[in-house]
């Protein structure tokens, strides 16, 4: 198993943030089955950063 997979774990999230998540989590598990390479690594390092960016997103709150 990568080491990146941990944090693409969305159980201890509200529901609303486990629905922004699960998708990458499932996506995660489909690119962990690509052989292990710089790239692969890379691609889940990115889904990863796109994860954090769509959960931040929902969380956003706009500041005056």
């Amino acid at each position: 198993m990568n080491s990146l997979m941990q944090f693409f774990t969305y159980d201890h999230l509200p529901t609303r943030l486990q629905r922004i998540s699960k998708p990458f989590c499932d996506l995660a598990q489909e690119l962990e089955k690509l052989p292990r390479n710089p790239e692969s690594t890379a691609a889940l390092r990115k889904l990863l950063e796109a994860k954090d960016c769509a959960v931040r997103a929902t969380l956003f709150v706009e500041t005056k």
